[in-house]
């Protein structure tokens, strides 16, 4: 994006959504798995499943938060375990014990939100599937890599990181993970995902659990 260029203000997460699915428009009518990072991105990929007549799914991923400063990430694990480190993760005071430490705690949370979220059934495959990972926006990345990360493990036949908004730093980051890259914008003066959008309320568990137990019984189909 040009330095120039007014950023692009969201109005709230469907509007993303809407603007996201119609950037993957090619990819309608193919059956795409539509993954959603929890948990701001799940109704934006309910949103884009249905506008590309696809599958809504979860990928689960938690960033490790810095001691003293849990929102800033240092990194992040996905469910398997595989773990991401930012190469500045030293510089925050995270050593080798607190690092495990802070793994542990996160993969408990991971397992907790799996059997929260899809208690009676396991994620959907991803083998040999056009697989879109969708996030409400990337500041660092760290999240997203993971989730690109575990998912390559499951050869996937492509794989599609889509998001509203993204620092150069995070693109940087995710670039070589993901077959295509779908982000709307990436501002030079990035600084927070939030300031995109004009609301950026935060999504509870009670919409995830509903928007992913309609799914399952065809409500939205």
């Amino acid at each position: 994006m040009h330095a120039a260029t007014r950023p692009i203000v969201f109005r709230d997460r469907l509007d993303a959504a809407r603007r996201l699915a119609e950037r993957l428009q090619a990819y309608a009518g193919q059956n795409p798995l539509v993954l959603a990072i929890p948990r701001g991105a799940v109704p934006m990929a309910q949103c884009i499943a249905q506008a590309l007549r696809g599958e809504l799914d979860l990928v689960l991923v938690r960033k490790l938060g810095a001691p003293y400063q849990p929102e800033y990430a240092i990194g992040s694990v996905d469910e398997s375990g595989w773990t991401y480190l930012s190469p500045h993760a030293a510089a925050t005071g995270a050593d080798a014990h607190y690092i495990a430490t802070e793994k542990r705690r996160q993969l408990r949370l991971i397992h907790q939100r799996r059997a929260q979220y899809t208690p009676i059934r396991p994620p959907l495959e991803v083998a040999g599937r056009i697989v879109i990972v969708v996030d409400d926006g990337l500041a660092t990345g760290a999240t997203m890599a993971a989730a690109l990360h575990s998912l390559r493990q499951r050869k996937p036949a492509r794989l599609i990181c889509a998001v509203p908004v993204a620092s150069h730093e995070a693109l940087a980051l995710v670039r070589p993970l993901a077959d295509e890259v779908a982000c709307l914008q990436a501002p030079q003066d990035f600084e927070a995902v939030g300031q995109y959008y004009e609301d950026f309320t935060q999504v509870e568990d009670d919409e995830v659990i509903q928007i992913l137990s309609k799914w399952a019984s065809n409500a939205y189909l």
